[in-house]
């Protein structure tokens, strides 16, 4: 009778040992996976990340956007002409160079709407060049290596039934938070990368405004956006690095329980990390 209950409490321990290596390793995985597709998605400039997107974008941009953006240039190159005349008593003390100075400001301005796309993704290059340099540095793995799980196997066999009951119920727990958590990083990436396409979208408007003095803050703020757009992320690239060695650094074997428990807390400081560095980025570029 005792070797049946022997022969069953080995093989409970066993589907336990096999079920908790099973979490650890699933959610590890998890995570490594989403945080590892970081450093390439956030090096993608807008027009590779999806380029269906991007040139549906441009082409809604080019065809609806511009016009617009006309119209408000012509009211400022207008409005500018105008503030040249008043400021010269009403052409009283005429100057001919005034003339060829609003020609050639509106000039520039229709310059720059016709190649606003060419400047905006200009941003975007330089900031991927940041990115990509810096990724070569920085190693996003959080991966274990074989050694690490066998040790942390060995130390979970050595544990008894009720033990491994808890540590299984902990781990199954575990797993569906740290699942949660990897798609809060994949909407954190995504979220940023649609928002430079909205941003992108809209920008012949704030661009036309540079052929006014008072006018042209508004696409001077505009391209410190969507330069703190480009260099967030660098900034998520740099959380990224610090997760992984951070992850690394926890005693897979010696401690189970902390393992786990560790895992979370620093995967939970991740995603509130990520969900700084768009208001981060915006204050480092001064944009509003």
């Amino acid at each position: 009778m005792s070797s049946i209950i022997d022969k069953i409490s080995d093989w409970l321990h066993d589907l336990l040992v096999e079920g908790v290596m099973n979490n650890l390793t699933g959610m590890i995985n998890a995570v490594n996976d989403e945080v590892g597709s970081i450093a390439s998605d956030v090096s993608l400039t807008p027009a590779f990340f999806s380029p269906a997107v991007f040139n549906m974008i441009k082409r809604i941009s080019e065809t609806v956007i511009v016009p617009i953006a006309g119209l408000i240039l012509t009211f400022i190159a207008c409005y500018e002409l105008i503030q040249l005349i008043i400021e010269h008593n009403n052409l009283a003390n005429f100057e001919s160079w005034i003339f060829l100075k609003w020609i050639f400001k509106t000039f520039i301005a229709v310059t720059i709407i016709s190649h606003t796309f060419d400047i905006t993704m200009a941003i975007f290059d330089v900031a991927q060049y940041v990115i990509a340099n810096a990724g070569g540095l920085i190693r996003g793995s959080t991966a274990i290596s074989e050694d690490q799980v066998a040790a942390m196997a060995s130390n979970i066999d050595s544990m008894g039934n009720g033990a491994l009951f808890g540590l299984y119920l902990q781990s199954a727990v575990v797993q569906i938070t740290l699942y949660a958590l990897s798609k809060i990083i994949f909407v954190i990436v995504y979220a940023r990368m649609i928002e430079i396409y909205l941003m992108t979208s809209l920008a012949p408007i704030p661009l036309s405004t540079f052929g006014n003095r008072e006018q042209s803050q508004i696409g001077q703020n505009y391209l410190r956006s969507l330069a703190a757009l480009g260099f967030q992320g660098f900034l998520i690239l740099i959380c990224v690095g610090i997760y992984s060695v951070l992850v690394r650094n926890i005693a897979f074997a010696s401690d189970v329980i902390g393992t786990l428990w560790g895992i979370v807390g620093y995967t939970i400081l991740l995603c509130f990390t990520l969900f700084k560095t768009g208001s981060l980025a915006k204050s480092v570029f001064s944009a509003r």
